[in-house]
């Protein structure tokens, strides 16, 4: 039977492809040869789901869901890892001598063959797409050898360091094989978790593994304090680092390639009472940066935005804590207005990511490269815009409102909970008021809310004394995510911003010069339109999207404010 045939048939009845793309795709496959479903996936006229979905009723092979079903370890040892790669298949269950396998093509008779032989048992085939096979085998496969068996290993093969430590006996500690396993697998589970940070603390008697995900710390391994010198020992060699300096912190960065991504990690050590404390940033090089439609900005806000970033030039500032994307922000709106009749010139400290066509530079503060002295230098590169990594001190500051005011565009940061209250610091700095009312064109404050799982979210009622506490009075349907396998039993999948722009008017700018308060400042800002950020997070509330809870605990710092006033 012709196999390439029967499924355009199959699509054709189903109403899922046309005649003209059906004798395309059948062109294609006899210049180039090639399976059809895979001809018509690339030729974009239809998709992986779809077409499993359409196949599996029509040919009564069931359809496995990969990223709700948990297949045990011990079922990968039928299947070696290169035979599943090869032939895009994982097994997924085994019972009374049948092995269930989810495959990409049911019909491999190569395939199913290859397995029967290998494990002599019967195979019972089930549908799933390419892409989740590939990340199933990636998920499973990467994770064979687990901590509890490394660790097991690191007690047999470790011996006892002597009590006087040597720069020698370190290194070779270092490359313990447990120690080596133990520091990738890590890595690797920080990766597949999407983690940002990983934090290994020494405690009295253990040591505890967390990794930051979607801005939050969990808890993910407890191991014996035995393997904590081993495994900082093993990152700072990496890291290239003073392997025997224990008493003062370190700073290193390692470059690493995980699953075709270059990753670029930057570790801190710290001395505690009870040994060196080891956090690791992860910044994915690789990753494609967003977009301004992907930040979160919405409606009205976006548009304001956009026309904001193409001003000829003023001080444009985002701000925020620590972790809220205001460097996502930044990139997200140099990248918009990118082109090649600008000269974009940045002072990072450090660059995190790499965008063709502008010259990025990074501090050094040993050399005396600081944000000051490169501003001067940048002064005379003949800049349309300048992006400055943060705005630290007064010198920085006069600095960036010269170049506002002789022409150039200027982005930066500061550290403060809202939009108004940047002002205030520019002042309280020591910048004249006239000067910041005449330079500053915009400031947007922002936070990152964790959005719930869209596997596992549900409707929920939350208690009275909440509602009353947020002032909700209208009826809103709440949602939140209950946790499943999909978020690691989290609730919460991804992140997006929320923010709070104000664009100086007539009357913010007198109220500059009068010297008014961030609380004042806020107040006609509001009177004016502003949306604040709780407002901002309140409409991804209504949609479902995010827990009220979560958006409560983002903007405690609104709270606080409303309460002290």
């Amino acid at each position: 039977m012709d196999r390439g045939k029967r499924i355009g048939d199959i699509l054709l009845e189903e109403g899922a492809i046309t005649e003209s793309q059906l004798a395309e795709a059948l062109k294609i496959q006899k210049e180039k040869g090639g399976l059809l479903g895979e001809i018509l996936l690339q030729m974009g006229v239809i998709d992986e789901e779809k077409l499993v979905d359409i196949l599996s009723k029509k040919v009564g092979v069931p359809k496995v869901n990969l990223e709700e079903f948990e297949i045990q370890g011990e079922v990968l040892n039928f299947v070696p890892e290169n035979v599943a790669r090869r032939h895009v298949l994982i097994p997924i269950s085994q019972e009374d001598g049948i092995l269930n396998v989810a495959m990409a093509d049911p019909f491999d008779i190569y395939a199913l063959d290859e397995l029967k032989f290998i494990t002599r048992m019967q195979i019972k085939p089930y549908m799933a797409t390419r892409t989740a096979i590939s990340k199933a085998i990636d998920e499973y496969y990467g994770a064979t050898e687990s901590m509890e068996e490394i660790v097991e290993a690191d007690q047999e093969e470790i011996g006892t360091v002597a009590t006087a430590e040597t720069k020698l006996n370190l290194e070779e500690m270092a490359q313990e094989a447990p120690i080596v396993k133990a520091v990738n697998l890590l890595l690797t589970n920080a990766e597949k978790d999407k983690a940002s940070d990983i934090h290994i603390e020494p405690e009295e008697k253990d040591l505890v593994v967390r990794y930051r995900v979607d801005g939050i710390l969990y808890k993910t391994q407890v191991l014996p304090k035995s393997m904590h010198l081993g495994i900082a020992s093993r990152i700072k060699v990496l890291a290239g680092m003073d392997i025997a300096e224990k008493r003062l912190p370190q700073d290193g960065k390692i470059a690493v390639k995980m699953k075709n991504k270059n990753l670029d990690l930057r570790v801190s050590t710290f001395p505690t009472i009870y040994g060196e404390n080891v956090v690791i940033r992860i910044l994915d090089k690789s990753s494609v940066l967003f977009g301004i439609e992907e930040l979160g900005l919405r409606g009205e806000n976006l548009e304001k935005f956009k026309r904001l970033i193409t001003q000829p030039y003023g001080i444009i500032l985002v701000t925020g804590p620590t972790g809220s994307g205001k460097s996502t922000t930044l990139y997200a709106a140099l990248s918009y207005v990118n082109s090649e009749e600008k000269n974009i010139i940045t002072v990072e400290d450090p660059v995190e990511y790499n965008i063709e066509g502008i010259r990025q530079s990074q501090i050094n503060v040993r050399a005396g490269f600081t944000f000051v002295n490169a501003l001067r230098s940048i002064l005379r590169q003949d800049p349309d815009v300048i992006m400055v990594g943060e705005i630290r001190d007064l010198e920085t500051a006069i600095i960036a409102v010269q170049a506002s005011l002789t022409g150039h565009l200027v982005f930066s940061t500061l550290h403060t909970n809202d939009a108004p209250s940047a002002l205030t610091r520019l002042v309280n700095m020591g910048i004249d008021s006239y000067l910041a009312s005449s330079s500053v064109i915009g400031i947007i404050a922002q936070r990152l809310v964790r959005l719930n799982c869209p596997k596992c979210r549900v409707k929920y009622t939350p208690p009275p004394s909440l509602l009353k506490k947020i002032g909700v009075t209208e009826n809103i349907t709440f949602h939140v995510g209950k946790g499943c396998r999909a978020c690691k039993e989290r609730g919460y999948m991804g992140r997006t911003g929320i923010f709070e722009m104000l664009l100086p008017n007539d009357k913010i700018k007198d109220l500059i010069l009068e010297n008014a308060s961030a609380s004042v400042i806020r107040g006609v800002a509001r009177e004016y339109g502003m949306q604040t950020l709780r407002e901002a997070g309140m409409e991804l509330v209504k949609k479902g999207e995010v827990d009220i809870k979560e958006l409560l605990r983002v903007t405690q710092d609104e709270e606080m404010e409303e309460t002290l006033t």
